[in-house]
């Protein structure tokens, strides 16, 4: 089964990250080693088909093999390594308005289980494993879109509710849930990376108490609100210095660093170098292989 998934990815892949006429679909392709990506994760589910990639979020590191999905719940500074190469995966980015109708008709809308991570692992199931690559192999047959990828994504997500992946999938879904409050205020923060936040504000946007709020958010992501924060402003920084649209010192007034002591210091412990030499590195990188992966 995993043999088929990963023949359809090859056909229709040109680099990794790329997004299909099936909607909500991407998918991804690496056959050489490549350095760690720093990438924002939006809320997805990652289903390998081939080689094995790991990614750290914070404290929380998790590693996915072929026949397994990776979920992320909320939007997720993240570090994607591929431990193991060639590298095929398939992503769903979901869709809580898709996952509630479907909760309704299922007659499943009672007590959701305990919070989890925002960053989980299963394996999947050979049934979901078939759904999966009948909905990739719709790009054989551009005219079955249209009429059939919203069922299969249908049958996708039915299957997911099935799997160990459920209970999380349903604090997800859910509006007054602890999993989507933090998501919530994840996207808050991200709005504001670029502003002096205190937790005591982030807390108050979030309706909760600030222990409660660290709580809870570190639970899912594996890093406090205001380290959160950092890894965006960070990532943002050298997005913006690869592109060499401004100065190092520029760029991080810009995102939200007072002092380019304290700019520097945080840059090289992220990525081992200072921001000019990165940035450097990075531009010599992007003109040997082309664009870094956007999402993996």
């Amino acid at each position: 089964m995993l043999d088929r998934l990963v023949a359809a990815i090859d056909r229709h892949c040109v680099a990794s990250g790329t997004d299909t006429a099936v909607p909500r679909l991407s998918l991804a392709a690496v056959d050489e080693p490549v350095e760690p990506a720093h990438l924002l994760y939006e809320p997805a589910i990652c289903f390998v088909a081939d080689g094995t990639k790991r990614t750290t979020a914070g404290e929380l590191v998790r590693v996915a093999r072929p026949g397994e999905m990776l979920l992320t719940t909320i939007d997720l500074p993240v570090t994607a390594d591929l431990e193991q190469v060639p590298y095929r995966s398939a992503s769903l980015r979901l869709d809580g308005e898709a996952f509630a109708e479907l909760l309704v008709e299922l007659d499943e809308t009672g007590p959701p289980a305990p919070a989890a991570a925002a960053h989980v692992t299963a394996p999947m199931s050979p049934e979901l494993a078939d759904a999966v690559t009948r909905w990739v192999e719709l790009l054989d047959t551009p005219d079955d879109i249209r009429p059939l990828a919203g069922r299969i994504e249908s049958e996708i997500l039915y299957r997911l509710l099935r799997s160990s992946l459920g209970p999380v999938l349903r604090q997800w879904s859910l509006a007054d849930s602890t999993t989507t409050r933090v998501r919530e205020v994840a996207r808050w923060i991200r709005a504001r990376y670029a502003e002096p936040l205190s937790i005591d504000e982030i807390a108050a946007a979030a309706h909760m108490s600030a222990a409660s709020l660290h709580r809870h958010f570190k639970a899912a992501t594996g890093m406090s609100p205001l380290r959160y924060q950092k890894h965006l402003r960070l990532q943002e920084a050298r997005r913006r210095l690869a592109a060499g649209d401004a100065t190092a010192a520029q760029i991080a007034q810009a995102v939200g660093y007072v002092s380019p002591t304290q700019f520097n210091r945080e840059y090289r412990t992220a990525y081992g170098l200072p921001p000019v030499q990165d940035a450097a590195r990075l531009r010599a990188g992007l003109a040997r292989t082309g664009p870094a992966p956007t999402r993996l």
